[in-house]
């Protein structure tokens, strides 16, 4: 049976790392993958496959990578029902959402141990909420981002872990544009 999935992909067309997404979408179609669409140039990509192992499907796409644009992309993977999951899930209070000045998804390639959560928590500011579940930390931002002493970069250091960030405005324009609830 064929599954929809969507990859993240961190750092795309940031640093100096531009990628076109019609390229992106001829490199997955390249390995197999049918259905495939990107959304917004930030490195989100829709495809869909029979494969089921989210893990072999996540390290094939960074080996393609790799060889089609010389440099190492980490790559996220989530299911359809996964990713619907993420879209109904409310890690805040619905006045602390109203009064923030951003809210982001970062995406894992497995759910934080005790010991990084806690890690992460020691982020904590007093503009800076961070809540996690599953494979994914929830990051609400009273401030705007670019006031925030939080950064992906800090928290690969501090929590020992890669992730990949975005926006929840970005996963809900996703959510709607492929009518997931």
């Amino acid at each position: 049976m064929t599954m929809r999935y969507f990859a993240f992909l961190r750092a795309i067309n940031v640093g100096g790392h531009t990628v076109k997404m019609a390229d992106l979408v001829q490199y997955f179609q390249e390995i197999g993958f049918s259905d495939v669409h990107t959304f917004i140039a930030s490195g989100n990509v829709i495809f869909s496959t029979s494969a089921e192992d989210v893990s072999r499907l996540e390290r094939d796409i960074e080996d393609m990578l790799v060889l089609n644009l010389g440099y190492e992309v980490k790559v996220f993977i989530r299911s359809t029902e996964e990713f619907s999951g993420i879209l109904r899930y409310q890690p805040f209070h619905a006045e602390e959402i109203a009064n923030a000045g951003a809210i982001n998804v970062g995406f894992l390639t497995s759910p934080l141990s005790f010991a990084e959560q806690e890690k992460l928590q020691a982020l904590t500011t007093e503009a800076d909420y961070f809540h996690c579940m599953e494979r994914e930390f929830y990051w609400l931002c009273k401030t705007g981002q670019s006031q925030s002493e939080f950064s992906l970069k800090l928290f690969e250091k501090k929590v020992g872990v890669s992730a990949t960030l975005r926006g929840m405005k970005t996963i809900k324009r996703l959510g709607e544009k492929y009518a997931i609830i």
